[in-house]
Formats: C-alpha cells, sequence, structure tokens
C-alpha cells in the first residue's frame, strides 16, 4: 500500500483515520462496514479530521491483536490484508478490507439484526432490516425488482399503459412481458414482478405506497416558503417527463431574442435535469418505506433525492468515472428500451458536461443517511481566483511530488513565513492538501488536489 497516497485523500466512504486502538469498537464498525459497502482502508496511526501522523507502538502486536479482534468478533469471517507501514521514524497500521461476497457482516455481540454496519460518506450507519435484506439479495445476484409477486396474477398489469409506453419504439405483445421480465413463472403460474408493478401495475399505489414523486419551488435557500408543489403519481415513464415539465416551469428566467422569434432560456441545464430525473426513478430502492422521490427547486439550486444508497461496492468517484451498477435491471432494461437511458455508466458525465458547458459547477453527488441526492447549481462559477503568486505556487506543485514549505518559498521568491500564509489560504480553499505530523511539522509537504 502507499501510505503517502492514502494521507493525500481525506477521510470518506473508503478510507478512515484512526489515533490508535485504546477502544477497537469504532474500527470494528468501520471494518464491517468497508465490507458491506465499498471495501476501504482502515489507518491506524493517523490522526482523524486532521490527518497528522502519530504513529503506533508496538506495531507487530497491535498487527496481532487486531487480526484476533475481527476473527473472534466479525461474522461470517473476514480476512483483511493488514500491513506495517513507515512514515519517517514512526511506523502505522493499514488494514485493506475489500468488498465481501458474503454480505451482510455483522458484529457478533450485538448479532445479525443489530450489528450489521455500512458505510455512509465517512461515517458507519446501522443498517435497517431493509438495507440488511438489500445485502443479501445484493451477495445472491438478486435484484428486488426481478422478484415475483405471487399473491397476484397477470390482469394486475395494465397492458395498455405499457403498450402505449413503447408505442413509438414497437408493438407490445403479451411475451414481451415476459422477456422485459414484468411478467415471471411462480409455481406454474404468470404473475407480475415487483418491476412489472412499479412500472404498470393497475393498483402500484397500493403495493408501493411511496413510489411517487414530489416536487416543490421554494423561495430562497432553504423549505421555509413553498411558492408550488405538485405530487406526480402517474406510471414512472410519464411521471418522469411530468416532473421535468415541473422543473422547466420554474427554472426560465430570461429570454434570448433572434431573428426570427423568442426563445426562453433555462437557468439550468436541460440535460443535467432530465439525468438527474431519470437516474432518480431508475436507482431508487423501493423497498425502502417512508418518504418518495424528491424534486426540490430553490433560488440556487435544484436537488433531486431517491431512496437508498449507491449499489454496494459503487463509490461516489466511481460514478464520476463512469461507472455503474444497476439496483433496478427490469426498470433499467425498460427505459433502455424506450430511450431513456442512452448508455449505461454515462448519465454523471453527460450531467457534469452540461453543466461545464453552461458555466455552472458540476453536479454535486452525496450519500445523505440512507437517500442519494443530486444537486445542479445555478449560478455561474469558475475556478478559485488565483494571483500571480498562488498561480507560481500551484505550478510548483504540478508534478504531484510535495514539496517542504522551504522549498515553495525559493521556487516563488518569498520568505517562509509568507509562504505559509499562502499555502493555508490555498489548504483552506481545497486547492491543496498538507501531510504531516501536525501544524509545527517543519517537513510537512503540500500536494495539489488534483
Amino acid at each position: 500500500m502507499d501510505l503517502l497516497a492514502l494521507l493525500k485523500r481525506p477521510e470518506g466512504k473508503t478510507l478512515e483515520f484512526k489515533r490508535d486502538l485504546s477502544s477497537p469498537d469504532g474500527a470494528l464498525k468501520t471494518i464491517v462496514a468497508f465490507a458491506n459497502t465499498a471495501g476501504g482502508t482502515l489507518l491506524v496511526g493517523v490522526e482523524n479530521k486532521s490527518g497528522h501522523v502519530r504513529g503506533v507502538t508496538q506495531p507487530l502486536d497491535l498487527e496481532e491483536r487486531l487480526a484476533n479482534l475481527i476473527s473472534d468478533q466479525v461474522a461470517p469471517r473476514l480476512v483483511p490484508e493488514i500491513e506495517i507501514l513507515p512514515w519517517r521514524r514512526a511506523l502505522t497500521l493499514a488494514v485493506q478490507i475489500y468488498p465481501s461476497s458474503t454480505r451482510p457482516h455483522y458484529l457478533k455481540r450485538e448479532g445479525p439484526q443489530e450489528g450489521v454496519y455500512v458505510r455512509v460518506g465517512s461515517t458507519n450507519r446501522r443498517a435497517d432490516l431493509e438495507m440488511i435484506e438489500e445485502l443479501h439479495r445484493f451477495s445472491q445476484g438478486e435484484a428486488l425488482d426481478e422478484q415475483p409477486m405471487p399473491h397476484l396474477d397477470s390482469e394486475a398489469l395494465d397492458f395498455r399503459a405499457a403498450s402505449e409506453s413503447f408505442a413509438t419504439v414497437r408493438k407490445l405483445t403479451r411475451s414481451d412481458l415476459e422477456t422485459l421480465r414484468l411478467l415471471a413463472d411462480h409455481q406454474g403460474r404468470k404473475v407480475p414482478t415487483v418491476g412489472g408493478i412499479l412500472l404498470f401495475g393497475r393498483e402500484r399505489d397500493r403495493h408501493f405506497p411511496d413510489a411517487w414523486i414530489q416536487a416543490g419551488r421554494f423561495r430562497g435557500a432553504d423549505k421555509s416558503r413553498i411558492v408550488d408543489g405538485t405530487e406526480i403519481r402517474f406510471y414512472p415513464v410519464q411521471a418522469i417527463e411530468a416532473a421535468i415539465a415541473f422543473v422547466e416551469k420554474h427554472s426560465t428566467h430570461g429570454a434570448e431574442i433572434g431573428q426570427v422569434r423568442r426563445q426562453e432560456r433555462w437557468n439550468l441545464p436541460p440535460v443535467a435535469v432530465r439525468e438527474a430525473v431519470i437516474n432518480a426513478v431508475t436507482h431508487t430502492d423501493y423497498a425502502q418505506r417512508g418518504a418518495p422521490i424528491r424534486v426540490s427547486i430553490f433560488d440556487d439550486r435544484l436537488e433531486v433525492e431517491n431512496p437508498g444508497l449507491l449499489p454496494f461496492g459503487l463509490t461516489i468517484e466511481d460514478l464520476h468515472r463512469g461507472i455503474s451498477k444497476l439496483r433496478n435491471r427490469v426498470i433499467g432494461r425498460v427505459f433502455h428500451l424506450l430511450g431513456l437511458i442512452e448508455q449505461w455508466g454515462s448519465g454523471v458525465q453527460r450531467m457534469s458536461a452540461a453543466c461545464r458547458e453552461m458555466g455552472l459547477a458540476p453536479p454535486l453527488l452525496e450519500e445523505i443517511a440512507t437517500r442519494f441526492r443530486v444537486t445542479i447549481f445555478t449560478e455561474r462559477v469558475g475556478t478559485p481566483a488565483l494571483d500571480e503568486t498562488d498561480q507560481a505556487i500551484m505550478d510548483a506543485l504540478a508534478r504531484g511530488e510535495g514539496l517542504l514549505t522551504s522549498e515553495i518559498a525559493r521556487r516563488i521568491g518569498l520568505s517562509p513565513r509568507a509562504t505559509r500564509t499562502r499555502l493555508a489560504r490555498l489548504v483552506g480553499s481545497g486547492l491543496v492538501r498538507e501531510v504531516g505530523t501536525g501544524p509545527q511539522d517543519p517537513k510537512r509537504r503540500y500536494f495539489r488536489v488534483e
């Protein structure tokens, strides 16, 4: 493992720092959460939040103790990679946990119902029963929307609604319902699947009461003053269009006068709005109860939020790289055939490109509690303003090797004290990251954040 590369990263979904193991409970919860979610690295001997390297004493004994704790207190059994990594005259302990194929893992003393944890951002969260069931399905390669609903019959599907949705693509036949997994065989009978009911069920609201879209326009930057709101309870294909139309209704902020006619101008990129809404409907965890998909428009941003964390094994960084995992295969298959989904894994990249073309910040992707949120900002922004000296610092750090304060000071022609002031500002703006044992460490190095 590359210790320097780890120290240059902030704590998050796949990385946690621990100063020591004086109280191992937190470390064990992190290890379980990593295994259940997307894997990760636990680095012992580094202060959390600050990232200052303190090191550990008796690392071999600590390595054996931690291995025994994991073996004795975590089930099903986990076998992590534990490595002692040197840092100057100190030693740290790195524990590498890979996404597990035997999810869900849990702490034995808390049991398989209360001891399951998942990773949300840089925190560990106890999984509820719905999430534990999803972990079981994921480990078995199953999707919720492919499961049959044996208490219903094939007439629970609205064939007319399905045919109308496919009318511009092809003529839908009864046999297509099975091919698309809207219907499935169950003990010699044709019964609808969860995906079939979600997409075209006659009584979908009764079976999935939270499978709808709540849209609202709020004045200001919070939800204290609502201007307009609606509940969109159509079939998902029509609901997507209705949600996008609601955003369009409240997002026009001016006009461009052309030679022939007046053209309205959005303050939000239509492509990004469409992708955010479609992705929310496609990737919602419909097993969750209590809240619908939400589309919230504020003066400065649009938020599209759906129930469900990212599919297990996936991180927000993966999304930016175009990596995707489909939670709902039936819904995804139907949307793909209808042209709503063009290419797997490309939605986030299209959103980012659309925002960039309008001079907006990239969309913000977040896991919050048990929900996933996409935020598209409406204020045009540029890169943080850098004067000639700040730019010289950024240029000096461009090679990625990391420089001492004294080395940077020589390159830009300032005193070390003045250079430290500049560096502190760049660290605060998120453009530069420092790696060392603490603020007074004379050997701490600075790296450009890419």
